[in-house]
């Protein structure tokens, strides 16, 4: 279901649930039983279901960008285990279908801006030399030649900082990788006040997905889906995703 909101350029989608076939493709069967026994099952097959669809319509046109929110799904879900309620994979079902539905070389790059390491995101994609990981976590490492990094950041990084490091540690990887899609989990854990508070502002949130917008515009003709990570703090997430928004529709 579609609804067009009040901003120009911007549609509301009600996303369906993923299917378990297209998640048996990236998790075990163990592991998809013992999750629909679960509460939270609901929610995070409608998110990963979005994610699914978001990447598909983005990538072929349908939408310039877009902005996923999810529920018990994301980057702590690897093939046969999940924690940190994130219970299925947000991100390896929807690259699995669309590279199905149109070439098995696609190349992803996806940025990780949670405040904690996407491990389950780097198991479901390992060995994989078509998708970049790029994950800003506790500590820094570089491997598969380049195409799994994470980033080592202090606890009190602020504003500058931050950004300055994703303009010198995801920028300019994405430029050589040449990606054809971008994916941007982006937790606003990481704000003063929040369970992974690297000091940065709500205002932070709306000026890095600009950069990063910028940079898919350069490289893969804007094709930019942002999904919404981890982050407690009810008043910033009602700041940040209304400008996030904004920055996505604009031209």
């Amino acid at each position: 279901m579609e609804k067009q909101l009040a901003l120009p350029n911007v549609v509301l989608i009600e996303p369906k649930p993923v299917s378990e076939e297209l998640l048996l493709k990236v998790h075990t069967k163990e592991l998809v039983e013992r999750t629909k026994r679960q509460w939270y099952w609901r929610g995070a097959v409608l998110s990963v279901g979005g994610m699914v669809e978001a990447l598909e319509m983005v990538y072929d046109g349908r939408l310039r960008n877009a902005l996923v929110f999810d529920v018990a799904a994301g980057h702590h879900a690897g093939p046969s285990s999940a924690w940190g309620g994130t219970y299925l994979s947000l991100t390896g079902p929807a690259v699995v279908n669309l590279r199905e539905k149109h070439r098995r070389d696609i190349k992803v790059a996806i940025l990780d801006t949670d405040a904690h390491h996407g491990d389950g995101t780097r198991a479901v994609f390992r060995g994989d030399k078509n998708t970049l990981h790029v994950c800003f976590c506790y500590h820094s490492t570089v491997e598969e030649d380049g195409t799994k990094v994470c980033v080592g950041l202090g606890w009190a990084v602020g504003d500058q900082d931050y950004m300055e490091r994703v303009k010198q540690e995801f920028i300019p990887r994405a430029k050589e990788f040449k990606p054809e899609i971008v994916i941007h989990l982006l937790g606003h854990d990481t704000c003063i006040g929040d369970y992974g508070d690297r000091g940065l502002s709500p205002e932070f949130f709306p000026k890095l997905v600009e950069v990063v917008k910028q940079c898919a515009e350069e490289v893969c003709g804007g094709r930019y889906v942002v999904a919404s990570h981890g982050g407690y703090r009810r008043d910033v997430a009602e700041y940040i995703f209304p400008k996030i928004i904004e920055v996505l529709a604009s031209r």
